[in-house]
């Protein structure tokens, strides 16, 4: 491809709108466009890398067994009924109706409309297992989109469908999804983890992340320095810590603490470190208030207490409702005293501390010296708390490190979350009708375009990984007025496009140095750069774009070079 074809109008300045750095060099080198909040142009070079990236991910696919198929991405109303989605979902599903005033979707993932075309096609057990997958345009409302493609409302993703006949064979086929995506993501040139994570809206009860390492990630995990345990700080289990053997003779006493409500502000002004607190915190679960207490230094997971509570939605309490549980205003909730909730909980590290302090239930005031079970009582207690550096691993007790991370890819074994409410179900060699058992496998296409950037980047542009690059090489002619160097830029073009490397010659008549910063903002692997004195001495300057290094390799072994660093 020449430059002066390729529609790839790179820019000087920063997008205003540009959060991350994937956003800011995907817009600058030409890559995309926006069109509304969350939803994108995707032009040539943008173009190019999709196809690789799912190119690799159909090669990945085919070789664990799976077949594609392609779904429709407007899904009627009846099928998320029967699942019992259409009112669970939420705001992210885009609903609307037809002229004839039928409800749809715009499909933001297709559960639904795979189980209904198996349950239609699929009776005996000798059609199982079976693995369909699709590459497709889905659509979520995003409250908030963000971060150019991290967090938008229109994404391509790779969406897989296993069905099996029983638990074993389902894992069997979870496995293989496993290990293709850690495949996929190995051969994308990406730096990655899989974690345990929550099953979120698709429901399941086993799920795994794959991801990308990046400071930028809006993820946060742990894994342990010592065994292999890795998860999500939102799912990570924590080991049930030893209870305190210490007792406190004192008694309660109440202090006087004007406008302080937070954990950092009572801390401070009592002169106590927020370990020796403990947090009451006031919630709403499904329309129910129960106060959780967690230790001072400590965060609320609230996907663990959701599970706990068996909830459908919890939220932190509104200052109306924090009142009227505590007969005080936000920020001085204790667990001392009369509650007006259903259920006390804590976490598992509450249990057993003594000289504590806590809100008083009355504006301005706090309590010290508070001992738990001698002078409150809990309903149960749980591992409710987020983890973090330095944690214990629930596996081997070892240390576990906090890093961060973009979610590129996610597995669910479902069971029969949805053959069964859908009636999804095979004949047996018996002849009874069993419902089928379901895993699901996505991958975010185009976010890994943008994952990779946030890990492979520098001050002048993108740094891509050879697989997924638009291009491999860069050929940059430096003096567009002397023939020999436009004839030599040209001839090498030919001889690499027929060895079959990737090629983009700047054949615009610019000058070096915005060669040069294009050249680096659009992050090829390789840069070729051919000039008047080169030629004389009959070299070329090959760049290599990771690191920077700049090499003379001869002319006539060029082609030879370059195609023995792409392979």
């Amino acid at each position: 491809m020449r430059m002066t074809r390729l529609h790839a109008p790179t820019l000087k300045e920063d997008p205003k709108d540009a959060e991350v750095v994937s956003h800011k060099y995907l817009v600058r080198g030409g890559y995309i466009r926006k069109l509304a909040a969350g939803i994108y142009d995707f032009l040539p070079l943008a173009t190019r890398t999709i196809h690789k990236i799912a190119n690799v991910v159909r090669d990945e696919m085919s070789r664990a067994g799976a077949q594609e198929v392609f779904l429709p991405a407007v899904q009627p109303s009846e099928i998320w009924v029967e699942s019992g989605r259409w009112a669970y979902y939420g705001p992210e599903l885009l609903r609307f109706k037809d002229r004839k005033g039928a409800e749809f979707c715009l499909g933001p993932t297709h559960e639904e409309v795979i189980v209904d075309l198996v349950r239609r096609d699929v009776r005996s057990w000798r059609a199982l297992p079976l693995n369909l997958f699709q590459i497709q345009t889905k659509f979520r409302d995003e409250i908030r989109p963000r971060a150019g493609l991290m967090r938008g409302r229109e994404f391509i993703m790779k969406d897989a469908y296993s069905f099996d006949v029983d638990e074993a064979a389902a894992l069997r086929s979870y496995d293989s999804m496993y290990a293709a995506y850690e495949r996929i993501f190995k051969r994308c040139g990406l730096d990655f983890r899989a974690v345990e994570a929550d099953t979120g809206a698709i429901g399941g009860s086993r799920s795994h992340e794959f991801q990308v390492l990046a400071e930028s990630g809006e993820d946060a995990m742990v894994s342990c320095t010592a065994c292999q345990y890795a998860a999500n700080v939102e799912q990570a289990e924590l080991p049930v810590p030893t209870p305190g053997e210490g007792t406190f003779a004192g008694a309660v006493e109440k202090v006087h603490t004007p406008n302080q409500r937070t954990i950092d502000e009572v801390s401070r002004f009592l002169s106590r470190p927020a370990t020796s607190f403990i947090k009451t915190l006031i919630v709403n679960a499904d329309g129910q208030l129960h106060a959780v207490l967690v230790r001072g230094d400590h965060e609320l997971n609230e996907i663990k207490l959701k599970k706990k509570l068996g909830a459908a939605v919890v939220t932190l309490a509104e200052e109306a409702e924090v009142r009227a549980a505590t007969q005080a205003p936000v920020g001085f909730a204790g667990p001392v005293g009369s509650l007006k909730v259903a259920s006390i909980l804590a976490d598992n590290a509450v249990r057993g501390m003594v000289d504590a302090v806590t809100g008083a239930n009355e504006a301005d005031q706090h309590l010290v010296g508070v001992n738990e079970s001698r002078d409150f009582q809990v309903t149960a207690f749980h591992d409710l708390r987020m983890a973090g550096d330095g944690d214990a691993c629930p596996r081997c007790g070892g240390r576990l490190k906090g890093f961060r991370g973009i979610e590129v890819g996610h597995v669910f074994y479902l069971g029969t979350k949805y053959s069964k409410s859908m009636n999804c179900a095979y004949q047996n060699e018996a002849g009874d009708d069993v419902p089928m058992v379901m895993g699901c496998y996505g991958i975010g296409v185009t976010r890994i375009m943008a994952a990779a950037i946030e890990q492979n980047h520098d001050k002048d542009g993108i740094v891509w990984p050879v697989a997924i690059a638009p291009f491999h090489v860069a050929i940059l002619p430096l003096q567009m007025n002397v023939p020999e160097v436009v004839a030599a830029a040209e001839k090498l073009y030919e001889e690499l496009s027929d060895a079959g490397v990737q090629v983009l010659l700047d054949d615009r008549d610019e000058r070096a140095g915005s060669k040069f910063k294009d050249a680096d903002l659009i992050g090829l692997p390789f840069r070729v750069a051919i000039g008047a004195r080169a030629l004389q001495e009959g070299v070329i300057e090959l760049k290599h774009r990771r690191g920077g290094e700049v090499v003379k390799v001869p002319l006539a072994d060029a082609v030879a070079h370059i195609r023995g660093l792409i392979a």
